[in-house]
């Protein structure tokens, strides 16, 4: 992974320091809670329902050990003992002291971790594919060019102060893991005549206007990857409505100028900005490479992980369910479930994370992912050591197999923190979960994403789940809205509406008829839930959803 230099540390010590004073300020009341807003946000501080909480950038979602270490000592030290992952590929803490945050960034930068640009309106911390690196099928590692982005977008002097938030994905692969087309910019790597170049998609976007990226490059080459970039932001920048925010994200220009009308001022830029781009050298190029370098993989027996496999029914569930083909044989890629049934979807404990640090170091070339699904992943266990792997994980309530299944969900924070949450999120996440749980549903149904958002800002990616859920206010009431069909892969598709809400307690009962439903059209039990909603559509599921008497109010 990235190796910070003496610049990067300066950079970063400088920009704290600042932000210190900035701090003191608000506190001895130089300061009004509305001056200091964007100095806060520009340092990834929100003022939640009831408390500061400070989002921690994890560029591309990788972690070193020593930096899963140093999070838990912050969630012990300054905050109740946990953190809380999310679908950007960053951590939040819910409850740091507005006097306590610039120790907090002090402590990240020790291990080369801030909290820039995870907030405002600016280019956010760029995402990626959490198997980058070990999966068999790349073209290449996407966190080399997403690093290069990273570098060449923080504190950029052109994009502090865009339109809106601006949100951009790569993948090195077919195989979308990232949700590319969900995002303001979407990369995908792509091979043509041995030439590695990308496909841009632009103006993707969830929210109360869900959108699916468009094509507008079918195949850029890497050396204008970042005029090109900047002419995008540029066009954006500069044509994007600031009269109305909920206007302002870029998939609202695109679609009111029309894919071509943007390309063609795009391709006007960029003809003017590559002129005079200062594109980074190839020595450059070549040290951000080598550092994302494979580790020595070693040649082992594998009998350990055989004979485990042959013998224990539950690690055998647990492989097959929550790990993945590594582009070595002997190896797997581990997927960690944050997602026990009746616990908060992302949250792990400081002690949780120590483990995991541990593990990592121990098993996995001292490195840790984080996903958009709010999971962790270990990219590079040999087979040998799962067996271990698996008993320690066991013991700390982290070897839950549910990865892909009804319990594995998404939920934003939702109404039990966030200022902007309309309904509760957590609570139903924790009732469908534990429901399917006990009723041993999981595994007959298979694979099933379900998704949660607690507002139409659609945190919680509901708009791109099979079966996905939005809780809004109604009349003072929280009512929750059901969309079905929707996809996060390559196939990326937005959700159908299935028809008017339903009360907390109803939901769960609302999904049991849409799981039963499935289950009675399936062809059979290797017929998913998503391929069996593409095969017949929506209607039975409405049916089963609202029966007659429903239907007829």
């Amino acid at each position: 992974m990235y190796q910070y230099t003496n610049f990067d540390r300066q950079f970063i010590a400088a920009r704290n320091t600042q932000f210190r004073q900035q701090v003191a300020r608000r506190i001895d009341g130089s300061l009004t809670e509305e001056e200091f807003r964007p100095l806060r946000l520009m340092n990834g501080v929100y003022l939640q329902l009831h408390a500061y909480m400070l989002r921690v950038a994890i560029p591309y979602g990788t972690l070193s050990s020593a930096q899963m270490r140093q999070l838990a000592i912050i969630a012990d030290k300054w905050d109740k003992g946990y953190g809380h992952f999310t679908t950007r590929q960053n951590i939040q803490f819910n409850w740091p002291r507005l006097i306590d945050v610039p120790d907090i960034l002090d402590a990240l930068a020790e291990v080369d971790l801030h909290a820039i640009q995870t907030s405002g309106n600016t280019i956010r911390n760029i995402t990626s594919d959490h198997f980058a690196g070990a999966t068999s099928d790349e073209v290449e590692d996407p966190r080399i060019i997403s690093e290069i982005i990273r570098q060449w977008s923080t504190d950029h002097p052109e994009f502090q102060f865009l339109p809106r938030k601006f949100k951009i994905a790569v993948t090195g692969c077919a195989t979308d893991r990232a949700v590319i087309k969900a995002h303001d910019i979407g990369l995908q790597a792509t091979r043509r005549d041995g030439v590695i170049g990308y496909q841009v998609f632009v103006g993707g976007g969830l929210g109360r206007t869900p959108v699916i990226g468009k094509l507008l490059c079918d195949f850029l080459p890497k050396q204008d990857l970042l005029p090109y970039l900047e002419s995008i932001l540029s066009v954006y920048n500069t044509s994007g409505r600031r009269d109305n925010k909920y206007k302002a994200r870029i998939k609202i220009l695109v679609n009111a100028l029309g894919i071509d009308n943007f390309r063609d001022q795009v391709e006007a830029r960029f003809s003017s900005i590559r002129k005079t781009f200062a594109s980074p050298d190839g020595s450059f190029i070549d040290n951000i490479t080598s550092q994302f370098s494979p580790p020595d993989f070693t040649d082992r027996s594998v009998s350990p992980f055989e004979e485990s496999y042959q013998t224990n029914p539950m690690f055998k569930q647990w492989v097959d369910r929550n790990t993945a083909q590594h582009k070595h044989e002997d190896y797997r890629i581990v997927t960690v479930s944050l997602k026990e049934p009746g616990q908060t979807p992302g949250d792990a404990t400081s002690e949780q994370m120590q483990v995991l640090a541990d593990l990592a170091e121990s098993f996995s070339f001292d490195e840790l992912r984080i996903s958009h699904e709010q999971n962790i992943v270990l990219p590079h266990v040999h087979k040998a050591d799962l067996p271990l792997l698996y008993n320690t994980l066991k013991k700390h309530r982290l070897a839950t197999a549910n990865i892909g299944l009804i319990s594995d969900i998404i939920a934003c924070p939702g109404m039990d923190y966030c200022s902007l949450a309309t309904a509760r999120s957590i609570p139903v996440a924790k009732e469908i979960s534990t429901h399917f749980d006990e009723n041993n549903m999981e595994q007959d149904t298979g694979e099933v994403k379900i998704k949660v958002s607690g507002c139409i800002n659609a945190c919680g990616h509901h708009h791109v789940a099979h079966i996905g859920v939005l809780g809004l206010n109604r009349a003072g009431v929280e009512n929750y809205q059901i969309t079905l069909g929707g996809d996060a892969t390559e196939n990326t598709a937005i959700g159908d509406r299935a028809g008017p809400g339903f009360s907390q307690s109803e939901v769960v009962p609302a999904i049991e008829r849409i799981l039963g439903t499935y289950h009675k059209l399936r062809h059979d039990a290797e017929e998913s839930f998503i391929n069996t909603y593409k095969r017949v559509g929506i209607t039975p599921f409405k049916s089963a959803l609202y029966p007659a008497a429903k239907q007829s109010r």
